[in-house]
C-alpha cells in the first residue's frame, strides 16, 4: 500500500468521525446556560465564601457582600426557567435576597467576624439548596421537554 493510499485512508476516516452527531451531557439535561443568574452568583459567591470556608478569612467576604446582594437582588427579580418557575423558588430566592441584604448590612456596620462567618455559611447553604433543586427538576424535565 503506498503512503497516498494510506494518508488518504486517514483523511477520509477522520472525515468521517468529525462529521458524526456529537451527543453531550448537556443534550439530555438543562445547564446553568438557561438560568444565567445562578452563573453569575455562583461566581462570585465562590470568591467571597472559599477564603472564608478554606482559611477563616473573612475579608472577600466582607468586600464582596453588597455586590452578593444586588446580584441576589436581580436574580430574585429575573424570570425563572419554567421548571422552576414556582412559588418553592421564589420563596428560596426571595430568602437568599433578604438574608444578603441583611448581611450587607451588618458588614457595612462593622459585624464581628463569627456573625459574617456563621451568616455566610447559613446563606451560601440556600444556595446549594438552590441548585440542588435546579439540578433535579433539570434531570426530571430535560432541555426542550414540555411538562
Amino acid at each position: 500500500m503506498s503512503i497516498k493510499v494510506i494518508v488518504q485512508s486517514i483523511a477520509i476516516g477522520l472525515l468521517i468521525f468529525s462529521c458524526e452527531p456529537k451527543t453531550h451531557d448537556s443534550e439530555s439535561t438543562s445547564t446553568t446556560d438557561d438560568w444565567p443568574q445562578i452563573d453569575a452568583f455562583h461566581i462570585t459567591m465562590a470568591e467571597a465564601f472559599h477564603p472564608l470556608k478554606d482559611s477563616g478569612n473573612v475579608e472577600p467576604a466582607n468586600r464582596l457582600i453588597t455586590i452578593l446582594a444586588d446580584e441576589a437582588d436581580e436574580w430574585a427579580r429575573a424570570p425563572l426557567p419554567e421548571k422552576v418557575n414556582n412559588d418553592e423558588m421564589k420563596a428560596r430566592l426571595q430568602k437568599l435576597k433578604t438574608d444578603l441584604r441583611a448581611l450587607a448590612n451588618e458588614v457595612n456596620k462593622g459585624a464581628p467576624v463569627d456573625l459574617v462567618g456563621t451568616t455566610l455559611y447559613s446563606i451560601d447553604e440556600q444556595f446549594h439548596e438552590i441548585m440542588e433543586v435546579w439540578h433535579v427538576e433539570s434531570v426530571k424535565r430535560p432541555r426542550g421537554e414540555n411538562h
